[in-house]
Parts: C-alpha cells; sequence; structure tokens
C-alpha cells in the first residue's frame, strides 16, 4: 500500500471542486467516532472495489494523528 499522502493532493483538488473541503476538514476535525467508522466501512466494501487510493483513505482515517494533519492540509491548501 502507497502512503497516505501521497493522495493528498488528489483527494484536496476533489474536494474543493465539489466545494466540500471544509465540511470534511470539520469532519476530520470533530474526532475519531466518525473517522473510524468510515475506515471500518471502507475496509468492508474492500471485498468488492479493490483501489489504492481507498486503502489509503482507509488506513488515514485509522490513525488520528494523519487525520488531522490531512485536515489541516486542506484547509491551509487553497
Amino acid at each position: 500500500m502507497n502512503s497516505t499522502r501521497e493522495f493528498w493532493q488528489r483527494w484536496a483538488e476533489t474536494l474543493r471542486r465539489y466545494q466540500l473541503d471544509e465540511l470534511v476538514a470539520s469532519f476530520l476535525e470533530a474526532g475519531s467516532p466518525f473517522t473510524l467508522l468510515g475506515a471500518q466501512a471502507i475496509y468492508f466494501s474492500g471485498g468488492f472495489i479493490k483501489n489504492d487510493a481507498l486503502s489509503a483513505l482507509a488506513g488515514m482515517l485509522e490513525d488520528e494523528t494523519e487525520t488531522r494533519a490531512f485536515a489541516a492540509f486542506i484547509t491551509r491548501n487553497p
């Protein structure tokens, strides 16, 4: 699996395109219950869909430090 940070720029661009960057950053900063549930949902769906970006997203959501770093990344980099 690739490092999650390899996907950050692409994820941030997609969130900005749909004007979801601030909303997603708020949810990511809110805490681990949502992020852990999201990670588990992605892992569960992994049986149906194999994708490196989704695996990286699930890994990031499990790591609170990485999750907060990504939230800071999308709010700092316009």
